[in-house]
């Protein structure tokens, strides 16, 4: 067969297939394209053994690459001539007919620029472009272009071609022929230049990812098939640009970090040298930089499947040391990765817990916030991605200093908790391991701030107990929540509602002052209530601005007025409530304002005051429940709790409600239930369902006489002879319940008032409690028959007698002991004290001088230390409790203006002095007591000057607390005065200011004031100033500091009106005056000016001041002037800022390095808050140790000469004492007899006292040794007799474990002479046998509301800025925690 034939430019015959003419530059388009395509399938159809035709068409191959075909304008001709070539490099492989580089060149770049028709997959060359693509890559063409130097610019530009036309409309097939192509040329090559590596690593920047995903997952897949191969190429990249700085080697070194990210995501194979790398950059001085690498590695690190923490320890370590970074962005980045951390690795929490326990106390508020999110968002995909510790972090920022962070804290608890708690998505026991959050969530209630107390309330009802349940599923949440949640957390529940009813109290207030006409005092009144309702708002500022709007709508909409009327009502229910907030937002809300500030306070409002929880239908459901657990059958075990516990709760929680919600409790179906209360052996359960009854049962006698008839019997026995506190349930429940009270008392008061027996004091303390509260309920009835018990029983027979020698469990030395080891004689004097007071309260007259003997009584019981007859027949530790009542007695009395009257400066000063009583226990009770009178304004100003002595208590947390009272009690009057227009009047007893002279007058009758110019006593007395002062001092409100000064210098121009022709009293007076002048000129810069008004005195305490002499004279000497001047007072070791939140709850106050003094054992909870010490506090001001213990009798005082040690932490202990002062003339007791002392005998005695010989310098408060006591009282004294009257400080103890090796500590004889002379000074003609007729006497009720009592003393309400948990120890079931202390300082005597 012929071949057609033409000659080349060169002058070569050229051979054309067969039926193919010539291709020349002469031909049409359309006949070229023919002719290609007859070549085209000719070279498809040849195989590379064809030898002779190889040879044949050699020719014809070399004219298909000349220029005219390369640069023909048509791109089929293109096509089908790059389609030839691609065949002919198939065909003559392994060698090219093409020799010359150029023209190699020029093909390969014009086969690539053909590629570029893959683009189009419906295009019908497709095909073709396809077959063109799978022939260079099964033939691997290119690898021919390794010879070229300039072979780069060809795979660049390939590559280049590819990534570019790839696209989603591709087969799997083009995509492989793709990879092969390219892979080859790496896999083949000697290397992959930066160009070469740039067009692969381009699409995968973030940009190019989004523009082409396809050309992203080609290059994916192309690095993975060739990691091995382009590792080395990747590294040398990376290592110069992150090590060297090299940015200019690539376009692509900005881009590194995003890279490094795709590559790992890739293979982290491919960064197997580049790791290191990072390690460098994480440790940048350009925060910006390492900013990057942390975002960088936080995102490989915390990949899901990624083992790069595992695999590369040294960069995990080096990452997790960013999360300390100096830069702010850098640390939370850090925080930021370790929730996915937590979430993808929980093998790594254990690494992360504790920088992120640093963290989550960092200064920036930004990263306590992201921690916390961090956290809650693990804990809320898999409560066990995160440990007890992590919990315990976002635990302690719900008392952060910021609302911000607290805020998010607290949701973060509360959503946990409703997950796995109420929801009980992960089982029991992820159950278990956050069922403490609703504990803390409710102990937040205790903070200040009125945005957490409304936090609270909405997490309440959104997440505690939802509020969106059906009624029976609702109340079964709550009655279990109930009786799960710890003593704090149920004060503080019980505190949201008293708070949340009071707001709703104030609403119906304002609601009644609209019905009435307009006035000015209308006016007046509403203003007042509208600012009262603002302060429960948050940013009462603008909360007023908001509710004066409100009331102007109320005002002028008579219906929303009717639907908020009907959201405060007492029947209104739970889906009643619902429908009118929904309707009083509709009406003030407004379309054309999104965000409406006036709106949403509105709604802050309506939140509080609307019954979400309780109606009847409520009360119902609980009575139900409270049935089934004494029935046996609810599901209390499976809760968690005891059926006993849940019946307790349950009628504790009726109790309560059955205050804010009396109403929804009438029913017979709910009385029944609580009368089989009523009949069971739990005494708790029973007074709570007498409870329930005296606050819901006004009705009972009138619409339900079958319950009445059952009730009465039952209350009569209780009353008689049931618990303590069921018979003054009783008795109340009595009087507030039935028309006929006075019938139904009679019938309790006569068989009691007849059978009383002291030889039985076991059976005397229900009785007695039951004739003080009939005594004080019906005064008008009762108060002569009473008169004659209290005279011819309760002075002569019971408090004037101690029957048997009472030492429980023998002489144990304890000045406190738990309720069960009191002596039942003791208790039944404690009653008896008791019922003298509720019997003068009731009589509210001192017509018969009976509060005159009650009084005489009370000091008496005080000086001789509690043992009224001083025949040592009672403990220490009953001592104390009546030392306690007696004090408290007088506090009660004294809230009564007619008893306050008669009260002397001498009584008053002697009450004062059981602040500083020697048991720790009295001195808690007695403070927590006279906090709760002065902060409900029934004490007069002058019991707050008895704070001032606390500066002397050697417990920490006791000064804590007495400062915390101060602010608190200042606070609430300085308020009251804002509030009460009409408060000016009485500015004498309600300005905290005129506090100042009752605290100078009070210590300068302090026994311990001795001598005049003795340095060590004057800086005490600085010391009680500065503790009053710096309180009040705070803030120059009105320019109070001259107003201050003023006072003071008035005072010097008195005398004293308790001695006013005793100028030794009167320098005293003048000498405490003159320090605090000083204190007050060292601390303030504003007490030189003018003073805004004339201070004026109390004439109980000053004389009127002489016109006609002016008293200028400084009675201290230079000496201690200088010295008062240059040494620093010594301030209460309480927190500076006691308003901010605590670090932690549950916390104990640190404790300074020194090992002299002793804080509390205890988690700083034995006190409603309990600050950390100051560190300004001297260290004189405390007392060195000594290894005895407070509450113990008979001690022999050891003086350790070995180094104070540092108690443990969690070791509980009893009370520890100072040791006792070694030189003093104070604190010794004197016997004497039990009847009067005469006045003359005192008189001469203090002359004696006063040529008595200077006594040694003090060593230290406290009381001589009790060796050196006993001694003296063998030398002078029956051992039978008293040992003297006297109020008794503290007394040192002993036995305490483990003690060192010890010194004893001697006292010379001369001064044992002094002790005993002084004691004489400290006498008191309280004429006590003479005045024991049948005039009564009383001590303070320890129960001051019906809803308190003495068992239960409220620390919540004492202190309400309380922010710590509770520890579960109590002390003599008082609710008290045992707090490790010293004691206090012995030996200060009332001198009267």
């Amino acid at each position: 067969m012929a071949f057609p034939q033409s000659k080349s430019a060169d002058g070569k015959i050229i051979i054309y297939p067969p039926g193919v003419k010539e291709i020349t530059d002469k031909i049409s388009n359309d006949e070229l394209v023919k002719r290609l395509k007859m070549v085209v399938k000719t070279f498809m159809d040849m195989d590379q053994d064809s030898e002779d035709e190889k040879q044949q068409y050699l020719p014809l191959a070399l004219h298909l690459a000349s220029e005219f075909f390369l640069r023909n304008p048509n791109k089929d001709v293109r096509l089908l001539v790059a389609c030839c070539l691609a065949d002919i490099f198939r065909i003559y492989a392994p060698e090219a007919p093409y020799t010359s580089h150029d023209k190699l060149k020029d093909i390969f770049m014009f086969i690539t620029r053909q590629l570029k028709g893959l683009e189009d997959t419906k295009s019908p060359q497709f095909n073709r472009y396809f077959y063109l693509l799978e022939n260079l890559a099964w033939v691997k063409s290119y690898n021919i272009c390794f010879e070229l130097e300039d072979c780069n610019e060809i795979f660049i530009q390939l590559f280049r071609t590819l990534f570019s036309v790839i696209n989603n409309s591709h087969n799997q097939k083009v995509q492989m022929h793709m990879l092969d192509l390219m892979s080859s040329i790496i896999m083949e090559g000697d290397g992959v230049t930066q160009d070469l590596l740039d067009s692969i690593l381009i699409n995968l920047i973030p940009a190019h990812k989004n523009m082409n995903k396809q050309a992203y997952d080609l290059a994916k897949v192309l690095l993975k098939r060739t990691a091995q191969t382009i590792e080395p190429c990747i590294a040398s990249f990376f290592n110069q640009v992150l090590v060297l700085g090299k940015s200019s080697v690539s376009d692509l070194s900005e881009h590194v970090f995003d890279l490094i990210m795709e590559l790992f995501a890739i293979d982290p194979h491919l960064l197997l040298s580049v790791m290191p790398q990072l390690e460098f950059k994480l440790k940048s001085n350009d925060g910006e930089e390492r900013l990057a690498v942390v975002r960088l590695l936080a995102k490989l690190f915390g990949a899901k499947d990624s083992e790069l923490a595992t695999q590369n320890r040294p960069l995990w370590q080096c990452f997790l040391g960013r999360f300390n970074d100096i830069h702010v962005p850098v640390r939370l980045e850090c925080v930021k990765f370790a929730s996915h951390c937590l979430m993808n690795h929980p093998d790594l929490a254990k690494d992360l817990t504790e920088y992120l326990k640093v963290r989550s106390h960092d200064p920036e508020e930004a990263i306590r916030h992201d921690v916390i999110v961090t956290i809650i968002t693990a804990g809320k995909k898999d409560l066990s991605l995160v440990n007890d510790q992590l919990l315990g972090f976002v635990r302690e920022r719900t008392l952060d200093k910021r609302w911000r962070v607290r805020k998010e804290a607290m949701m973060g608890l509360a959503q946990l908790y409703k997950k796995y708690c109420l929801h009980a998505e992960a089982g029991k026991e992820a159950a278990q391991k956050v069922n403490w959050i609703k504990d803390k969530l409710l102990h937040i209630y205790y903070q200040n701030s009125i945005d957490d107390k409304l936090l609270v309330e909405k997490i309440f009802a959104q997440y505690l107990v939802p509020h969106n349940l059906e009624t029976e599923e609702r109340m079964k949440c709550l009655y279990y929540l109930y009786a799960s949640l710890d003593p704090n957390a149920v004060k503080a529940l019980n505190e949201m509602w008293k708070c949340q009813n009071m707001l709703r109290s104030h609403v119906r207030e304002l609601l009644d002052l609209h019905k009435q006409p307009a006035s000015e005092a209308n006016n007046t009144a509403m203003f007042a209530k509208l600012m009262a309702i603002a302060k429960n708002l948050p940013d009462p500022g603008k909360a007023q601005d908001f509710m004066k709007k409100f009331n102007q709508v109320l005002g002028d909409d008579e219906r929303l007025r009717a639907q908020l009327e009907l959201l405060i009502s007492p029947a209104c229910s739970c889906k009643q409530a619902e429908v009118c907030v929904r309707e009083i937002t509709r009406k003030l809300a407004n379309p054309k304002q999104p965000t409406n500030p006036f709106l949403e306070m509105v709604k802050f409002l309506l939140e509080r005051i609307a019954p979400v929880h309780i109606d009847s239908e409520a009360i119902s459901s609980l009575v139900k429940l409270m049935n089934k657990s004494i029935e046996g059958t609810a599901d209390d075990e499976e809760e968690g709790v005891t059926p006993d516990s849940a019946i307790r709760a349950g009628l504790e929680l009726l109790k309560v409600l059955s205050f804010t919600h009396p109403t929804s409790f009438h029913s017979s179906e709910t009385y029944e239930s609580l009368l089989q209360c009523l009949k069971m052996e739990d005494d708790k359960v029973a007074e709570a369902a007498i409870q329930i009854f005296r606050n819901t049962g006004h009705k009972i006698e009138t619409d339900l006489l079958q319950i009445r008839s059952t009730l009465i019997p039952i209350l009569h026995q209780k009353a008689k002879r049931g618990t303590p506190r069921q018979a003054k349930q009783a008795v109340h429940c009595i009087h507030a319940i039935f028309t006929n009270k006075e019938v139904q008392l009679a019938q309790i008061f006569e068989p009691l008032s007849k059978s009383l027996n002291a030889d039985t004091p076991e059976q005397l303390i229900t009785p007695l409690v039951s004739l003080g509260h009939i005594a004080m309920l019906a005064p008008d009835q009762f108060a002569s028959p009473m008169k004659s018990v209290v005279a011819n029983f309760i002075v002569k027979d019971l408090l004037m007698n101690d029957r048997v020698c009472q030492f429980p469990g023998g002489k144990n030395g304890k000045l406190w002991t738990p309720n069960e080891e009191v002596s039942p004689e003791v208790l039944a004097k404690v009653q008896a004290i008791k019922l003298l007071v509720r019997w003068l309260l009731g009589m509210k007259n001192n017509q018969s001088k009976s509060a005159n003997s009650t009084l005489r009584l009370l000091s008496a019981m005080l000086v001789s230390e509690g043992d009224l007859t001083e025949q040592k027949k009672i403990s220490k530790s009953d001592m104390s409790r009546l030392r306690l009542a007696a004090g408290c007695a007088i506090l009660k009395l004294a809230q009564e203006p007619c008893y306050h009257e008669i009260i002397t400066p001498e009584q008053f000063q002697l009450c004062a002095l059981v602040i500083n009583d020697e048991c720790y226990q009295v001195r808690q009770i007695f403070a927590l007591k006279l906090h709760k009178a002065l902060g409900k304004l029934l004490l007069p100003l002058e019991y707050m000057a008895v704070f001032a002595l606390c500066a002397k208590d050697p417990v920490k947390e006791r000064r804590a607390h007495a400062r915390q009272c101060l602010l608190k009690n200042i606070s609430i009057r300085r308020e009251y005065i804002k509030q009460n227009p009409m408060a000016h009047e009485k500015l004498l007893s309600l300005l905290p200011e005129y506090v100042v002279p009752y605290t100078v007058h009070l210590l300068a009758h302090d026994p311990d004031f001795t001598k005049t110019q003795d340095i060590e006593q004057l800086r005490d007395i600085k010391e009680c100033l500065w503790f009053m002062l710096e309180v009040l001092m705070t803030k120059n409100e009105n320019n109070s500091h001259a107003f201050i000064r003023k006072m003071v210098e008035n005072i010097k121009q008195t005398k004293d009106a308790q001695a006013p022709d005793d100028g030794k009293m009167n320098e005293k007076l003048y000498i405490v005056c003159d320090v605090a002048l000083i204190v007050i000129t060292t601390k303030s810069t504003t007490y030189n000016l003018d003073s805004p008004k004339d201070p004026v005195l109390p004439t109980k305490f000053f004389t009127p001041p002489d016109k006609d002499s002016s008293n200028n004279k400084c009675y201290l000497s230079d000496e201690a002037k200088t010295l008062l001047l240059t040494g620093k007072p010594k301030p209460a070791t309480v927190l500076g800022t006691v308003n901010k939140p605590l670090s932690a709850a549950g916390r104990r106050p640190q404790d300074r390095a020194s090992g002299l003094e002793m804080g509390s054992n205890i988690s700083g909870n034995s006190e409603p808050s309990s600050p950390a010490p100051n560190r300004g506090r001297e260290q004189n001001s405390e007392v060195p140790e000594t290894e005895v213990s407070e509450n113990e009798e008979n001690p022999v005082i050891l003086l350790t000469v070995v180094p104070a040690k540092t108690e443990k932490k969690d070791e509980p202990v009893r009370n520890k004492s100072l040791p006792p002062q070694t030189s003093t003339e104070r604190g010794k007791k004197r016997t004497a007899p039990a009847g009067s002392e005469n006045i003359q005998q005192i008189t001469e005695e203090r002359k004696s006292e006063e040529s008595v010989a200077p006594v040694p310098p003090k060593a230290r408060r406290g009381r001589p040794p009790k060796a050196v006591s006993e001694s003296n009282t063998a030398k002078n004294s029956d051992p039978n007799k008293a040992a003297g009257r006297g109020r008794k400080r503290v007394a040192a103890s002993q036995e305490s474990p483990a003690e060192p090796e010890t010194t004893n500590v001697k006292v010379p004889k001369q001064q044992e002479t002094n002790v005993k002379r002084a004691s004489a000074q400290r006498q008191m003609d309280l004429q006590r046998i003479q005045v024991l007729d049948s005039d009564g006497y009383s001590v303070m009720d320890l129960e001051s509301t019906p809803e308190s009592s003495a068992e239960e003393l409220d620390l919540f309400k004492s202190c309400e800025s309380s922010q710590n948990e509770v520890d579960n120890t109590k002390l003599a079931e008082r609710g008290f925690l045992q707090v490790r202390r010293k004691s206090m300082p012995k030996g200060r005597r009332q001198r009267l």
